[in-house]
């Protein structure tokens, strides 16, 4: 037999697996076939009907439905505040009978509510869709993480992180339809766009079936019920975390709003700033997740992350007065350190949330950090309104304040938490 045969069939059963994965699998691009690939898929199509809905629910309501303007923000709000209130005994029941079946609950019942969106015709049907709405999404959101800290296994901060890069890109897919939507601008394509977010639910529903059956984990006897709203520390990271994630709403709120208000640059620079941010975030926060292990680490990559969002804020507030390509330049700059800023803090806080929370436990304490999440969304644009765009520079100097304040108090309140429980690399 010749050597070139010889060594064909010398070949190990790695290397034979490695050679048929595909491109996408080597590269990190796809995850392989199994748990996390149906969590990444589902929460693909989920994220892509949700962004579709948010981009063009205000319109729908004031074009189709007849309400004004002041109901349509009341609306949103009173489901959005009422929606927080959900996710912490879902999620404790997500512990005590399973997170799989709860989440496929809350599916289903985010694409009923979402089809009887079609049916409302008064401003309180209008409220009674999109607060049903928020409460099954909340409380799905606390359902979803013990699956992800779960199926993560030993990589949950890759795992997640993956998961938020996948949101992202569906988000910008989900803008896209809503645009479409919008320059169509009839009751048909509004329409059409709610019932296309109602069928998401379900196809999201129908790869989760496929998933395996997640038993509860054994908890303490004498353990309370209510344990995450106990955990003073959690609480605490909860509230400083919260703070950080307002950093999400800066370029998708107030730099929008500076740019037409007080900069000269044209206002198709709003999408690039939005599609720098995107690309970024899909490509680098895998690779930024990496090294985030370990309460320490976490702590100090959200401390990093808070003076980037200060000197991005900063570079931001610069192009208020010069000439439009100016900037158009400085703010690039901005965008991008303040995105950098985003892949620190996302990595360090999404290692925080699972690593904080005892493993039995994991629906609960995801729903007290959903409530922080939640929080911040509805005092962002009020917030963020007054501070970036009615005051300006001052204000953008502020808020990059706030951001470093909360940075750097993120690595005491870990050391505060790991005096109360195991926390690895939490004293270092």
């Amino acid at each position: 037999m010749s050597q070139a045969c010889t060594r064909s069939t010398d070949s190990t059963p790695r290397e034979i697996g490695d050679a048929k994965r595909s491109w996408l699998i080597r590269r990190g691009l796809l995850l392989e076939s199994g748990p996390q690939r149906k969590l990444a898929l589902a929460g693909f199509v989920n994220q892509f009907g949700t962004a579709a809905f948010l981009a063009t629910v205000p319109l729908y309501a004031l074009r189709v439905i007849h309400l004004s303007i002041g109901q349509v923000g009341l609306g949103l709000g009173t489901a959005a505040v009422v929606g927080l209130i959900a996710g912490i005994p879902v999620g404790h029941l997500a512990d005590r009978r399973g997170p799989r079946e709860i989440f496929l609950v809350t599916l289903l019942v985010q694409a009923l509510s979402m089809t009887s969106l079609l049916f409302a015709h008064s401003f309180w049907a209008f409220v009674l869709a999109v607060t049903v709405t928020d409460l099954a999404g909340s409380s799905g959101g606390a359902a979803r993480g013990p699956m992800i800290r779960r199926f993560g296994g030993d990589e949950v901060p890759k795992f997640r992180s993956y998961l938020r890069s996948v949101a992202m890109l569906a988000g910008t897919f989900g803008a896209m339809a809503a645009g479409a939507a919008v320059q169509i601008d009839t009751d048909t394509a509004y329409r059409v766009l709610i019932l296309g977010n109602a069928l998401t639910f379900l196809g999201s529903a129908a790869v989760l079936v496929g998933l395996p059956k997640l038993a509860p984990l054994p908890s303490p006897r004498e353990e309370g019920r209510w344990i995450a709203l106990k955990d003073r520390p959690y609480v605490m990271f909860v509230v400083l975390d919260g703070i950080m994630w307002i950093q999400s709403e800066v370029l998708s709120y107030a730099l929008p709003l500076w740019i037409v208000l007080h900069t000269d640059a044209p206002r198709w620079f709003v999408g690039l700033a939005i599609a720098v941010n995107t690309v970024m975030v899909v490509l680098l926060q895998i690779r930024t997740s990496r090294g985030i292990k370990g309460g320490t680490v976490a702590g100090r990559a959200i401390r990093r992350a808070g003076l980037a969002f200060l000197i991005g804020m900063a570079v931001i507030a610069m192009a208020s007065g010069v000439p439009g390509w100016v900037a158009v330049t400085i703010m690039i700059v901005g965008v991008a350190i303040h995105t950098v800023g985003s892949l620190w803090h996302a990595a360090g806080s999404l290692e925080l949330r699972f690593r904080l929370a005892p493993a039995h436990a994991q629906g609960q304490y995801s729903g007290v950090f959903g409530m922080g999440m939640g929080l911040c969304y509805v005092v962002s644009p009020s917030l963020l309104g007054l501070l970036c765009v009615t005051w300006g520079t001052p204000g953008w100097l502020l808020m990059g304040g706030i951001f470093v304040a909360s940075g750097v108090a993120m690595p005491y309140v870990i050391q505060w938490a790991g005096r109360s429980r195991e926390l690895a690399d939490s004293a270092g």
